[in-house]
This record gives structure tokens, sequence and C-alpha cells, in this order.
């Protein structure tokens, strides 16, 4: 990437062209100009066979001048530096700030690749694309210009991972509206990159923005919960409260339940079933202290209620119980 910088102190990030692709795109202009200078040549020369040697020499000259030099400046003039074989490899002609080419850096790099591509065979444009740092060959280093590739291998666009599941919802009572979109800003961009730094520093990355996103918050980190899972479970949580204010509770009823999720703090059934990039983002399951007790304590209480609870319309649930006499025999006798 070459880092550009525009008359309003914007910089812009671009690929230049090198050789190769350069080479292709000048092939195929060449082979189109020199189609075309043949068909024009010949069209001539069945359209002034009675004119003298002298007049059909001045012709065969302007035809070359005005095909292989003046047709390749208006088409790039034309096209903003999208000549047909700059088309066809996705290249195009810039000035050195990024902006469109005119008339007069197209006319300088025809004039110069007269000399450079069509008397050398290429030899010279060659050796300055080899020598310059951006590929530029001496039409462009005269004429302020740069060619640069339009068509770039598309991204993979960032991901945030979602929050293990034992962390979605319980944050639904924290107060962002303290947050500064700076340090959201923050926090997102280092969730979709988190992968890519070094474990050390994006530890301690996550460990600075949790701590800070903690004081405008109001309320710590919570015991056992790695920073990242933090970051992506607040973040989560925004987005499922802004979600709500757009459009309605409805539209975020696909997250998860806070009521049902902050009771539970991250039982080891419920860790080890999260997705490979959840244990892969935030490490491996770490149970804070008592988490089971609590979940065996939820279980029991939600059981004895089930049991003893009316069924609606005030009437105790029916007992499913089967007879004694319909029951299967199991081959046990009590003793006497």
């Amino acid at each position: 990437m070459s880092e550009l910088v525009t008359g309003e102190a914007v910089a812009l990030e671009l690929r230049p062209a090198r050789l190769p692709s350069r080479a292709l795109a000048v092939l195929l202009d060449l082979v189109a100009a020199m189609a075309v200078y043949i068909a024009v040549t010949v069209a001539l020369v069945v359209s002034t066979a009675s004119l003298d040697e002298a007049a059909q020499t001045a012709l065969s000259i302007a035809t070359f001048v005005l095909v292989l030099v003046g047709a390749p400046i208006a088409v790039e003039t034309l096209s903003h530096g999208r000549s047909l074989g700059k088309m066809a490899c996705g290249l195009r002609v810039v000035r050195d700030d990024g902006g469109p080419i005119r008339f007069r850096h197209a006319l300088v790099r025809g004039l110069i690749g007269v000399i450079e591509i069509l008397m050398t065979f290429g030899i010279v444009a060659c050796i300055a694309s080899f020598v310059s740092a951006r590929g530029r060959r001496l039409g462009d280093v005269f004429a302020g210009t740069l060619v640069v590739r339009e068509r770039i291998p598309v991204a993979r666009a960032g991901f945030v991972p979602p929050p293990p599941p034992w962390l979605a919802g319980r944050f639904s009572g924290l107060d962002l509206s303290a947050v500064p979109e700076g340090l959201w800003l923050a926090v997102r961009q280092y969730l979709t990159r988190m992968q890519q730094l070094d474990p050390q520093v994006g530890r301690s990355m996550a460990e600075r923005l949790a701590s800070d996103l903690a004081e405008r918050t109001g309320a710590p980190v919570p015991q056992g919960v790695p920073a990242a899972a933090y970051l992506a479970a607040v973040v989560q949580e925004r987005q499922a409260r802004e979600a709500r204010r757009a459009f309605g509770d409805g539209a975020a009823s696909s997250a998860p339940s806070a009521a049902a999720s902050a009771e539970v703090r991250a039982p080891a059934d419920v860790r080890a079933s999260a997705p490979d990039e959840v244990r892969a983002a935030y490490g491996p399951p770490v149970v804070p202290p008592g988490a089971m007790s609590e979940v065996i304590e939820a279980t029991e209480a939600t059981a004895a209620t089930t049991a003893t609870e009316p069924a609606a319309g005030g009437r105790p649930a029916e007992s499913h119980e089967v007879p004694a006499g319909d029951r299967p025999g199991t081959g046990f006798v009590p003793p006497a």
C-alpha cells in the first residue's frame, strides 16, 4: 500500500500497480491499437490508390500518429485514466494526489510513452518500473501520475465475535449513557482485530479498554470474567438496546433473556458447549467459585415450584402416576 496525501491533507491508501499487470495492460492496448491501425491503413490504401506517393506517405504518417499516439491520449483523457488494457487488468492512472488525470497528464504520458515503449520495445519502461519504488515509468514521473489497482481482493469484513453464552444479558443493568462514541469505536476495532494481535499485546489492550469502560459505566469488571469477553458482552448489550429503541421490544426478541441469563454464572457444561470461535476468542472456560452450586440450587428450586404450583385455572395439576395394576413388572420382590 502507498499512502498519498491530498491537497486537503487527507491520507489515501492506494495500491500501486506492478510491472506484470502494467505490461499486460500495455500489451492489450498495443494489440488493440495495431488492429485499428492496420484496418485504417488498408482502408486508406484502397481509397487513396489514385494519389501520388508523397500524399500516400503523408497520410500514412498522419495515420500512425493519430492512431498510435493520439488515440491512447484521447482514450485516457475521456475515461479518466482507464484504457482498454487497464480496464481489463483493473488498473487506473491517477495523479500523485490521488485525483483523476486531465489532458496534460495523458499528453505527457503518451508522448514519452512513444519513446520508452514503442521505440525501445518497452526496455526503458521496464527498467524505470523496476527502479521506482511505486512502479512508475518515465512518463508517470514527468506527468506526475501513478498507476494504481482498482480491483483489490475484498478482505473479510470485521467480525465481532459473540460473547460467551454465560455472559449474555448479564450486563443489562449497566448505565451506558456516559460511554463516549470514541471508546465504543476503539472497543469494536479491538474485537474485530484481536485474533491478529500478539496474545500478550491483545490481553493488555483488552484490560485497558475494559478498565476505561468500567470507569465510564461505574461498575467494575466482574471477577473471573476475561476482559475480551466483558467487552463483547457489553457491546452486545448496547446493540440490543439500540435495536429495541429503533424497532421496539420485538426486534430484540432474538437476544438472550437477561432475567434467565443473569442468574447463571458459567456452568461448565454450558461453557463447554460454546461455539468454537467463542472459545478460540476468549480462551478456555473459567468457572467462578460457587457457580455449580448456584445452578444446582436453582434447578432444585425450579423443580419444587413446578411440583407444588397449581395449574392455570386454580386447579392443582393432574397427577400422571400410572396405577399399580398397570405398571410393568420389574422382577423385583420386596423382602417379607
